[in-house]
């Protein structure tokens, strides 16, 4: 089992800028890639960004491309997500998830783990 914590999540104006992390723990973390899903009130679950085990693949969603950044440390078993000039319409739960593959995914049903959540909001 990997289990996965998120934090960072706040309220923050548009145009401002927020760090989302999330940490890993339970069985080992190698191998792994690692996705951000969020999801508004009364809408789907949706793909924002994955990245690989190694880093270099990244796949982001057109709606956040140019304005959020994901990267992880594996030494510290963490993903981060830098989310800059946010729009009202970023706001959302933000959930961390873990794939027990290297390379990552843009499904939802392609991951294995999921965190709690953290919560987004961004005012007008």
């Amino acid at each position: 089992q990997v289990q996965l914590v998120e934090s960072g999540g706040g309220l923050v104006q548009a145009g401002g800028s927020l760090r989302l992390s999330c940490a890993a723990s339970g069985r080992s973390f190698s191998g792994f890639a690692m996705g951000w899903f969020r999801q508004a009130p009364g809408k789907e679950r949706e793909f924002v960004v994955a990245i690989s085990w190694s880093g270099g693949n990244i796949q982001y969603a057109d709606s956040v491309k140019g304005r959020f950044t994901i990267s992880r440390d594996n030494a510290k078993n963490t993903v981060y997500m830098q989310m800059n000039s946010l729009k009202p319409e970023d706001t959302a739960v933000y959930y961390c998830a873990a794939r027990g593959a290297t390379m990552p995914s843009s499904l939802r049903w392609g991951y294995d783990y999921w965190g709690q959540g953290t919560q987004v909001t961004v005012s007008s």
